[in-house]
């Protein structure tokens, strides 16, 4: 893990950056941070909090960024066998309005119901409006067929809340605190805010004059918006978005997290959403994370998997300042200022050396694709040239080799041998790739034409 501080001028860069959005959005106060490598490296803080530059430990309202958490939370539920995502919610909360909804439409925003609550508006009411779960959501709430597209729902991650009270019979607060503040060292992360912290502000569009936001606790909406954090313990949650967590979710969870799995909603190609996870598309590189706003505040975290930088930013308004586009900006500043040095190449410690057999050109049809043994021991296949399907393929324990991304992702890889244990050919998801196009000795659905390859 690298701790090496940017150099001056990518510091400046971001200063310039964050000071900029502040005057510019006519921001009471705005603080960032930059995580490299799973350490923070960079953090600062432009306009006043009660009279003080904020820094890393000043509380700011996260709104939707609470969503990202809850759904951490739904994870773990998983991985400890107490739900599937494919399971609807009514199965584990009987009372709730839209049970026919999936774990995993829930999470993606993919099950068709309102965006909001009936009035009044939520975010700046008091959550005893709502005592009840069936009163996040209107008799009319479902908007569109469940699982057909993309909808964003706040009443929705209320309902995951509930579900996450109801698996483990304690509070949301609770679990939070327990499963995944405590483990990841993040002491400064409430359901309510604790001093410092700035207070919420509504900036007057035509004068600069403020006025306070009311700052309510949202009680059955709390998972949709409620928690209040800080840029050092933003980093911290970060960091484990990109790498996981032995003690939260391991890598694999949440690279599932951040996978699509909603359509882009209209023509907005360069967006998506996993499951609690925004993703984005940005100057080349794609960015998972989520934005946040609530009455008096603005919130972003992102980051980039292959870069491994993440940056989170925080202000004290309503409106005015893009706070997704300075989230991605700081990611980008970073990257073309310092890009990233590749880890040095280094070998296969160790290796079954059949699996050279495996390796180099193979045919689907007349099509060639490469097959390479990587140092991970990991196999990747390749087209020879132009585009074509690829992927990644990982060995099982039981000899066969599973698709990790791209059109084989979850298709199994069989060597198929002769009875004298040379290989025939591969089956990729019933695909045959043979080591010369359509080989005639290799067993080819269709089999292959007794005269061969001709001229006109």
């Amino acid at each position: 893990m690298s701790e090496t501080p940017l150099l001056p001028a990518t510091s400046r860069a971001l200063l310039h950056r964050i000071a900029t959005a502040q005057t510019q959005g006519r921001a009471p106060s705005l603080t960032a941070a930059v995580v490299r490598d799973g350490a923070r490296v960079w953090s600062a803080g432009y306009g006043l909090v009660d009279g003080a530059v904020p820094d890393e430990d000043t509380q700011y309202r996260i709104g939707s960024l609470t969503k990202t958490f809850v759904a951490v939370l739904v994870m773990r539920l998983r991985a400890d066998g107490l739900l599937d995502l494919d399971d609807r919610l009514s199965q584990h909360v009987p009372d709730a309005p839209a049970g026919s909804a999936t774990v995993f439409q829930l999470l993606a925003h993919t099950s068709g119901i309102a965006s909001e609550t009936p009035a009044p508006w939520w975010e700046r009411t008091p959550g005893d409006v709502r005592p009840n779960l069936g009163d996040v959501l209107a008799d009319d709430h479902r908007k569109f067929p469940a699982g057909h597209r993309h909808h964003y729902s706040n009443p929705g991650f209320a309902l995951l809340g509930a579900l996450v009270e109801r698996l483990r019979g304690q509070s949301l607060e609770q679990v939070l605190r327990q499963e995944i503040l405590a483990p990841l060292g993040m002491t400064r992360t409430t359901l309510l805010p604790r001093a410092p912290h700035a207070r919420g502000w509504a900036v007057h569009p035509w004068a600069d004059v403020l006025l306070p936001e009311p700052t309510e606790d949202a009680g059955l909406l709390a998972p949709a918006g409620q928690l209040w954090s800080t840029t050092a313990d933003l980093c911290r949650f970060a960091a484990f978005l990109a790498e996981g967590h032995p003690a939260v979710l391991p890598k694999a969870a949440v690279e599932l997290m951040r996978t699509a799995a909603a359509p882009p909603e209209g023509d907005r190609f360069d967006d998506g959403y996993g499951l609690g996870v925004q993703l984005k598309r940005d100057s080349g590189r794609v960015l998972a994370g989520h934005t946040g706003s609530m009455p008096g505040f603005l919130a972003v975290l992102w980051f980039s998997p292959t870069e491994r930088v993440a940056t989170v930013a925080m202000a004290n308004t309503t409106s005015g300042l893009p706070i997704g586009g300075l989230g991605a900006d700081l990611v980008r500043i970073v990257c073309e200022h310092e890009p990233r040095i590749p880890d040095a190449w280094q070998p296969l410690t160790g290796y079954d050396p059949a699996l050279l057999d495996l390796t180099g050109p193979w045919y689907w049809g007349p099509g060639g694709v490469g097959l390479k043994l990587c140092a991970d021991g990991d196999l990747e296949l390749a087209p020879l040239a132009g585009a074509g399907r690829g992927a990644r393929l990982r060995a099982q324990p039981d000899g066969t080799w599973l698709g990790l991304d791209g059109y084989y992702a979850g298709e199994t890889l069989r060597v198929v041998r002769r009875p004298d244990g040379s290989v025939d050919h591969l089956d990729l998801g019933s695909f045959v790739f043979t080591r010369t196009p359509y080989d005639p000795a290799a067993d080819v659905p269709g089999g292959v034409d007794p005269d061969g390859w001709r001229g006109r």
